[in-house]
């Protein structure tokens, strides 16, 4: 696993039910490991991506998910189909080990995409959490209570840009990352 590339992935849905809600947003920073002088690998940027999905059954789409996410048809005008998107990011990921802030969520709606599409996953099988790994490593801190991105960001002074769409969470996820495996 430590010669694998880590793909930093977040997704922005529909709703909550991956058999029944769409991904709309794929944001993904993939991520090279290299040794450090100290503590855990140092985190190289190889790319970052970001993918917004075209939605072909909006009428099963939760409305708070939408407004969460700030979903409006003017900035999905050029959006692509889902398989396209799996195919891309599918070419990306090759041999990546997915992480995610909440990797169960993503990971469902990813395994779901790539079995509705047809496209090969290609990507590693391990799978990172860092919600996991934030609690492991904060437990025993008093102040360090909740484990969201939001709470880890507060935790660790890292500004995200826009809570909620795909890219800006995926680049926090890599900053909180970052900061964990400095501990």
């Amino acid at each position: 696993m430590k010669n694998h590339n880590l793909a930093f992935t977040d997704l922005e849905t529909t709703g909550l039910d991956a058999h029944k809600h769409e991904i709309i947003e794929i944001g993904c920073i993939v991520a090279r490991q290299a040794p450090a002088l100290i503590g855990g690998p140092k985190i190289e940027v190889i790319e970052e991506f970001l993918l917004k999905v075209k939605p072909e059954h909006l009428e099963t789409a939760d409305p708070e998910a939408l407004r969460i996410n700030g979903y409006n048809e003017a900035e999905w005008k050029e959006a692509i189909s889902l398989k396209e998107a799996m195919e891309i990011f599918a070419s990306k990921t090759k041999d990546a080990s997915i992480i995610a802030q909440n990797v169960s969520f993503d990971w469902t709606f990813l395994d779901e995409a790539f079995r509705q599409t047809g496209v090969e996953n290609k990507m590693h099988y391990h799978k990172l959490d860092v919600i996991s790994f934030a609690f492991a490593k904060l437990y025993d801190k008093s102040d360090a209570q909740k484990f969201s991105l939001r709470a880890l960001c507060k935790y660790f002074g890292i500004r995200n840009e826009k809570e909620h769409s795909a890219l800006a969470d995926i680049r926090a996820t890599l900053e909180v990352y970052k900061k964990l495996i400095e501990m």
